[in-house]
């Protein structure tokens, strides 16, 4: 006769812990991709002067332009747009960072990640101080 196996169960504190890391999870991956969609390019910063000197003379070639020169320039006429706009709204991330300051400390000390990891992947010292990582834990 095959031998059952026994069901395994969780208790309510392991399901408790199991949420509690799904939740810090979540808080630090929102604020991570958040920082990384924001980072600043590399090269020479672009103006709103110089956006606007390009889409002025976007428009003088698009007079005169082939179909699919057309094409491209109207492409970067709308990157362009879309840039200017970025450049206007700055992006608010206090709420995604006081959820990341709020459980970076616990995450990372579960995970074994140290300061420097947090530091090489662009966070400031000023917000893992305000998350109780300090340089000590590393």
């Amino acid at each position: 006769m095959a031998q059952q196996r026994k069901k395994r169960t969780v208790s309510d504190n392991q399901k408790a812990a199991m949420q509690e890391g799904r939740v810090q999870g979540r808080a630090v991956s929102a604020y991570l991709e958040a920082l990384q969609a924001y980072k600043p390019k590399r090269g020479r910063k672009r103006t709103a002067e110089s956006i606007a000197k390009r889409l002025a003379d976007i428009d003088r070639q698009l007079a005169s332009a082939s179909a699919v020169k057309q094409l491209s320039l109207i492409q970067e006429r709308l990157n362009l747009l879309s840039e200017q706009d970025s450049m206007t709204t700055a992006p608010d991330l206090s709420g995604l960072e006081d959820d990341f300051v709020a459980t970076a400390k616990t995450y990372g000390e579960c995970k074994g990640i140290t300061y420097a990891a947090w530091r090489e992947l662009g966070l400031t010292p000023a917000v893992l101080k305000r998350a109780g990582i300090g340089r000590a834990a590393s």
